[in-house]
């Protein structure tokens, strides 16, 4: 084999540039498998210059089945690259291990890919030849045996692959088109709505903890007596785990009804939402 064919077979391989394998096979004296550790480790080298940098764009996957669906955010520097086929191909695929392995982002970093190599590995290489900080972000999978997940994608990039990604899951016996319907209405209300939990009790106290002191910051500067100022605070603060909590959200297809009562309206006794997940990019 030439050196030609050699360096083309290594470009192939890597997908790494024409002048890099180049000297990769020059440096290795035309030991292919050498020359992929060459270049590896250079890669290795460009890619921890650029993790120094922010990567807040990128893409959602969802993959998976109404049973068991994840969620995997993956993220890059620009929009240009998130639109990139080496790019996408590599998300899609990272997708579908991550709902093999749980969202069990160690597992799915060890995990050999389609071409033998692991995911980080891959995720080294892709770095390399794309020239961008690309990092696996949040993830979730969602999984009840006793109940149906339901999802939207916002702003689709390409197939399973979007901005914004929910997915929730409703458990009932009834498998009506008008659960399907509220399903899919459910899920998109939380990709406008937001919710920090699906109760207020279940809301994250850090997050109860601050809006309280940002709360209390404010009256202390307003000048208002201690006794009115503390029913000022209670007052924000309930309001505050009313407008984050999905069941007492303001229902976003009718705004003067509340999640709940949507869900009393439907009258299906043993309908009960198990959980959600809602991944934007960068948020």
């Amino acid at each position: 084999m030439s050196d030609i064919e050699k360096v083309k077979k290594l470009r192939e391989a890597t997908g790494a540039g024409f002048k890099d394998c180049n000297l990769a096979i020059k440096e290795s004296k035309g030991d292919l498998e050498k020359a992929v550790e060459i270049l590896r480790i250079k890669g290795i080298s460009k890619a921890s210059k650029k993790m120094t940098r922010d990567a807040k764009e990128g893409v959602v996957a969802v993959s998976g089945d109404e049973k068991k669906t994840s969620i995997i955010e993956v993220n890059c520097e620009t929009d240009f690259v998130a639109k990139n086929d080496s790019f996408v191909n590599f998300v899609k695929e990272l997708s579908e291990l991550n709902n093999e392995k749980d969202s069990d982002v160690d597992e799915l970093k060890k995990s050999k890919m389609k071409n033998n190599v692991t995911v980080e590995d891959n995720l080294v290489a892709l770095i390399a030849k794309i020239g961008e900080k690309i990092t696996i972000g949040k993830t979730k999978t969602i999984s009840n045996s006793t109940s149906t997940n339901y999802q939207y994608l916002h702003t689709v990039v390409k197939d399973n692959l979007a901005k914004l990604a929910v997915v929730v899951s409703i458990e009932t016996k009834d498998n009506s088109d008008l659960v399907k319907t509220f399903g899919k209405q459910l899920s998109m209300h939380i990709a406008a709505s937001n919710p920090l939990a699906l109760e207020s009790n279940l809301i994250d106290k850090a997050l109860i903890d601050k809006e309280l002191q940002l709360i209390t910051e404010e009256l202390k500067n307003s000048g208002k007596p201690e006794d009115i100022a503390k029913k000022i605070s209670l007052g924000k603060m309930n309001k505050f785990k009313e407008e984050n909590a999905l069941l007492t959200q303001a229902w976003v297809m009718e705004p003067k009804k509340k999640v709940q009562d949507i869900i009393k309206e439907l009258a299906i006794n043993d309908l009960k939402i198990k959980e959600f997940s809602r991944i934007k990019i960068g948020e």
